[in-house]
């Protein structure tokens, strides 16, 4: 038995929660439903138009890990903060739902701010993204512990984190020494936009290194430049082992072995889309650490984000296993 089921390296970020509005998104020159990348200026000029906000620790790969250590899976993240308060809280936050965190924090001397996403929810529950990266940008491959990585069943890698200048050396140094172990390798997409930044270099991942992709319709669209969803998903089995992509109300879609399985939606009321990608990958990696076949795990990978955009926030307030077991899947 490993020491770690999942450890999961991205973008450590504390998100800054509020509602407006779609006239503020056009008013503010945000496009809805998207992650766009933003300097310390703009996180100020936003910060400052945005009403009443919500501080919740947050990082898309750190929500999966959060949701792991939540059903009681054996759990670490890297991703770099700052000395700082943000960074504290992302520290904490963390470290309260059962994982291992031990990135060295930057200095408090340090030029960059530990990173914050300014979340704006609209009526409709959609999510637009504002992320100033800060610190988190600069996570290199020193900041990666082979030892940690060789000790991990899986390693999670977040998509967004192709922005940062020595991301792909850090996650070539971790897949080496997770894959040299025995372990397996998934990814998220993250977000067609970042996906078009990157195609190739993920393109290269996923046919040489990848064990699971987890993505949505759009970021499998964007990928594999077609309108066909079908055709985008078939070209995605024949690189990669597993597949897991979801399609908002229409639930996921899993492949694998030539065998493709459809795990419905669980219909909630959207109060907030922040996390749900997050908590549904947290949830099926930890259904494939307890020995769960593959549509199980979309099953539960549905319910948790279901729970998860029931209410402002991406870290769970229900209790998944409970969940779960009313659904039957355990």
């Amino acid at each position: 038995m490993k020491k770690f089921q999942v450890v999961g390296i991205g973008n450590a970020m504390v998100d800054v929660l509020a509602r407006a509005e779609d006239s503020f998104l056009t008013e503010a020159g945000i496009g809805k439903g998207i992650m766009q990348l933003i300097d310390m200026p703009r996180a100020v000029d936003l910060y400052s138009r945005i009403g009443p906000a919500k501080e919740i620790s947050g990082g898309s790969a750190a929500n999966t890990i959060a949701g792991v250590a939540h059903l009681g899976g054996r759990t670490a993240y890297v991703g770099k903060v700052k000395d700082d308060q943000l960074g504290a809280i992302f520290a904490h936050d963390l470290r309260a739902q059962g994982a291992v965190y031990e990135t060295a924090l930057a200095p408090k001397d340090a030029p960059q701010e530990t990173g914050r996403c300014i979340v704006v929810v609209t009526p409709d529950g959609e999510r637009s993204m504002n992320t100033y990266l800060g610190v988190t940008e600069f996570l290199e491959p020193s900041d990666i512990d082979p030892d940690m990585m060789s000790q991990a069943d899986w390693i999670y890698l977040e998509g967004y984190r192709f922005d940062g200048p020595q991301s792909h050396a850090a996650f070539a140094k971790a897949i080496a020494a997770c894959k040299g172990a025995g372990g397996r390798v998934s990814i998220t997409l993250s977000d067609p936009f970042c996906v078009g930044r990157h195609r190739d270099a993920f393109r290269r991942m996923i046919r040489d290194d990848v064990d699971l992709l987890f993505c949505n319709r759009a970021e499998m669209l964007s990928m594999y430049q077609t309108t066909d969803f079908d055709a985008a998903l078939s070209q995605a089995a024949a690189e990669v082992s597993i597949v897991a992509c979801t399609d908002s109300e229409h639930g996921a879609h899993i492949l694998s072995g030539g065998q493709r399985w459809h795990a419905p939606a669980v219909p909630t009321k959207i109060v907030d889309a922040t996390g749900a990608g997050d908590l549904f990958a947290g949830a099926f990696l930890w259904g494939l650490s307890q020995g769960c076949d593959l549509q199980t795990c979309g099953k539960m990978g549905n319910v948790a984000a279901s729970e998860i955009i029931s209410h402002i926030g991406a870290r769970p307030e229900a209790d998944l296993k409970a969940l779960f077991q009313q659904a039957g899947l355990i």
